[in-house]
């Protein structure tokens, strides 16, 4: 007799929870569970996930609702709001979670699995990572623009979402040591207000030295709090996170020579925070450098590239939708610098 199919249910189904959602249908009883014309959107046209490689594939075998109510009976909930909604999340779901359901934070930032947590004594509770990008390229299509492994972490019976995830073609590791995952996670995001302020590609962006050496600043100073606080990132990539901040400032040809080949973005990738200024929603600069001055602050340290960062941020948020001016590299370069 055949197990029954894995009930997976994606809260705050935007672009990432969109991707997760789409790709464990082929392998689930999936439910997307997001705002009320993106999820009419999907119903209506059905969901395009588009990736690397010339990856495609349309996904009907999926539910959608605007209803918190639809994660009764999952057996796994995927946590993918923004880090400002997750207590809100958490309360919209506690009165519809079965006892055995098991909640997953695929969020940015560090200390959302620990504020599931808190409002979800009953469950448990895991910490999640998603490497990549992933934007929305239309109504009811999504694009992952980078590639990498998602990491969840290792808990008892997390092996048969392990399998469901493979077997969509999800690639997935089970880690021992999610803190240090999401912090060196952490680093990597500090990229995405930069992006954000570019108004470029990804892929142009990094190219450029200017822009990396403002990342460089913010990862330096990230590294300078991360030591004070007792933690240490995890190696993700080819390169340890000690050195992230050099091999970002080296000219662009020695960069391209040692990291090109790793970064593999394709030439329409963007950072998530640039898709929320485009759309005039809230973005996450406060999960991500507001996190950094946070943490040096606790610490008796300064972050002033990363504080600089979040005010320019908070002043884009507050622009017409897609109508901040875009920064170049050395105007921002420069900008930060004054700050200190």
């Amino acid at each position: 007799m055949s197990q029954p199919r894995l009930r997976i249910a994606v809260f705050g189904a935007g672009s990432i929870g969109c991707h997760l959602g789409g790709m464990l249908a082929s392998a689930a009883e999936v439910t997307l569970i997001g705002r009320p014309a993106a999820m009419a959107a999907i119903e209506a046209d059905a969901l395009t996930l588009t990736g690397p490689d010339g990856f495609r594939r349309t996904v009907g075998e999926l539910s959608v609702s605007a209803d918190p109510g639809a994660a009764a009976g999952a057996d796994y909930v995927l946590v993918t709001v923004k880090s400002a909604d997750t207590a809100t999340a958490a309360r919209e779901l506690a009165p519809h979670l079965g006892p055995g359901a098991v909640v997953v934070s695929f969020q940015n930032g560090l200390h959302n699995p620990a504020v599931l947590a808190a409002a979800l004594p009953a469950h448990r509770v895991l910490a999640g990572m998603v490497p990549y990008n992933v934007v929305r390229t239309g109504s009811a299509a999504v694009h992952q623009g980078s590639g990498g492994s998602l990491m969840l972490e290792a808990s008892r019976g997390v092996e048969v979402f392990a399998e469901a995830a493979r077997a969509s073609g999800l690639l997935l590791e089970l880690r021992p040591d999610m803190p240090a995952v999401q912090a060196a996670k952490l680093l990597i995001n500090l990229n995405n207000a930069v992006n954000a302020l570019s108004g470029l590609p990804l892929r142009e962006q990094v190219g450029q030295r200017a822009y990396r050496r403002c990342v460089a600043r913010c990862q330096g100073e990230a590294l300078a709090a991360f030591r004070a606080a007792g933690v240490a990132p995890t190696r993700l990539g080819p390169v340890a996170p000690g050195l992230m901040p050099w091999v970002l400032r080296l000219p662009d040809v020695l960069f391209q020579r040692l990291a090109g080949v790793s970064l593999r973005i394709d030439a329409t990738a963007r950072s998530s925070m640039w898709e929320d200024l485009q759309r005039g929603r809230p973005t996450e600069i406060d999960s991500l450098q507001g996190e950094v001055v946070a943490l040096a602050e606790r610490h008796g340290l300064t972050a002033p590239a990363n504080a600089r960062l979040v005010a320019l941020v908070r002043a884009a948020e507050t622009a017409a939708p897609g109508a901040a001016p875009a920064w170049t590299g050395p105007a921002l370069l420069a900008d930060l610098a004054a700050a200190g």
